[in-house]
């Protein structure tokens, strides 16, 4: 290890975020970072222990822990603290494509199977690599890679969210001519449009793409491929096709006055934000802008919570995040040990905003919507809901049940649907013929679907996650689609 017992001398430090209130002004990112000499006592208190649990991927109870990647994590932290710092960025660059998207937005699996976690707050796991790749870039050390040799494949990427460019950097780097096709009209996927700009600065995104360019990977935008573009074309002109659509059908709600205007899917809002900020021309629909409005937010997990951020920049009247689920703990129970991850109350960056400027958490848990009213023009005036408990059923499922008498109305006059995804769009796995399972997702085995040369990656194959597992599918089908390709 880099520090002789640093966990007991070095307590747990994170940056500084900026001020709730003046943040509220702009959308730029957050956090600020810590003084280099902080930074370095920070990666020596990784313990370097005999079985890190932070990089190896253990299912307990059906749920993994740990990284899904396998980061080499306590070796890079050995080498941050030794500032070491290529060799410390080559090493976190062995395993993960993106570090500074992770750095940034991942939960950080990571951290809550760290060792030093059982006893005493945990490495701060995330924070380091951030630190550690944007120091890669800012020195010069991330030039463009290019494969010594090119194999003569050309493989065609459809979607270019963190599966589909993880995949298409890892294909490049064996060698193989790609190209990867965007139906919106910038790459990224949701790490584009989906997340904030205040989460994930898209000069970041942009960074990343002009590098893998100049290593060989070709990008296309505007790009429907299914609609404007035959999927047998791409079939035809390329030996293998890797589909990373993501999981873009938004989770509905089947409410009274849920029909009409003033209700919009949380996607389709981060999306329009997004663009305007991009792109000042670019129109925000006042239907899609939260200024002077109440606005409540159905869905209480992170996209949720940037809807909550994004309404607070607008300039909302109110805001409001139902959730059906109860209110987390503060610290771990019985039935959440280490190295599970802590399923506990976190307060995010859009939290704090709104406890900054209205003095109260806009979460609600232990809450069901039971209908959006309108008034005689057919424009929204509240949402009625009531509270709900979780019992179990006579086969033993938890389902719902309504408490009596708890019907209460939230002033609203804008409703975002932040209900999570149920599986990948139709219209190119229809035209392909894909089999699919019981939750919609597409079938294959070993990330190779039934059509000979077509793979699958991300959440259209395993189903709506996070960055990091998209990632990491993304770069397990480079390894089989390379492996096919090369016979």
């Amino acid at each position: 290890m880099g520090k002789l017992m640093g966990f007991l001398e070095y307590d747990r430090r994170l940056p500084p975020d900026r001020d709730p209130i003046g943040r509220l002004n702009d959308w730029e990112e957050i956090h600020e970072s810590l003084p280099l000499e902080a930074q370095l006592e920070q990666a020596g208190r990784c313990m370097y222990c005999g079985v890190p649990f932070c990089h190896s991927v253990i299912a307990i109870k059906g749920t993994p822990t740990g990284c899904p990647l396998g980061n080499l994590i306590p070796e890079w932290n050995d080498l941050l603290y030794r500032q070491e710092w290529d060799a410390a960025a080559d090493r976190l660059l062995r395993t993960i494509s993106f570090p500074e998207f992770t750095g940034r937005v991942c939960p950080a699996l990571c951290e809550g199977a760290c060792t030093c976690g059982i006893h005493q707050p945990m490495v701060t796991i995330r924070q380091n690599e951030l630190t550690l790749i944007e120091h890669a870039f800012e020195s010069g050390h991330m030039k463009p890679r290019l494969p010594k040799r090119r194999t003569g494949k050309r493989v065609a990427i459809v979607g270019s969210g963190p599966a589909g460019l993880a995949c298409a950097n890892w294909l490049n780097r064996f060698g193989h001519t790609v190209t990867v096709l965007e139906r919106a009209d910038r790459i990224g996927g949701l790490l584009m449009y989906g997340i904030p700009n205040m989460k994930l600065d898209k000069k970041i995104i942009d960074r990343r793409i002009s590098l893998m360019r100049e290593e060989g990977v070709e990008f296309v935008v505007n790009a429907h491929i299914g609609v404007d573009t035959p999927v047998e074309k791409l079939l035809k002109d390329y030996q293998a096709v890797v589909l990373a659509c993501g999981s873009g059908k938004p989770r509905n709600l089947s409410i009274p006055g849920r029909d009409g205007g003033g209700v919009l899917f949380a996607v389709d809002y981060l999306t329009t934000a997004t663009k305007h900020l991009l792109n000042a021309d670019f129109p925000v629909p006042p239907e899609m802008n939260a200024r002077d409005k109440h606005v409540v937010i159905i869905g209480g997990g992170d996209t949720g919570t940037d809807c909550v951020g994004t309404a607070l920049r607008q300039g909302c009247r109110s805001v409001h995040q139902l959730e059906i689920m109860p209110r987390p703990s503060d610290e771990r129970t019985a039935q959440n040990p280490w190295p599970e991850y802590p399923r506990i109350l976190k307060t995010d960056y859009a939290q704090e905003e709104a406890i900054a400027k209205y003095g109260d958490d806009p979460r609600q848990y232990l809450v069901s919507a039971r209908e959006i009213e309108r008034d005689e023009t057919g424009a929204i005036r509240a949402v009625i809901t009531d509270t709900i408990r979780w019992v179990k059923d006579q086969n033993g499922r938890m389902t719902t049940e309504v408490v009596e008498g708890t019907a209460r109305k939230w002033p609203a006059d804008l409703v975002l649907i932040a209900m999570g995804f149920t599986g990948p769009e139709d219209t190119l796995v229809d035209a392909l013929g894909l089999p699919r399972d019981a939750r919609t997702n597409v079938v294959a085995e070993g990330y190779q679907t039934e059509r000979k040369g077509v793979f699958v990656a991300g959440d259209m194959h395993s189903g709506q996650s996070l960055v990091v597992r998209a990632m990491n599918e993304g770069q397990e089908a480079a390894v089989a689609c390379d492996r096919y390709l090369r016979g």
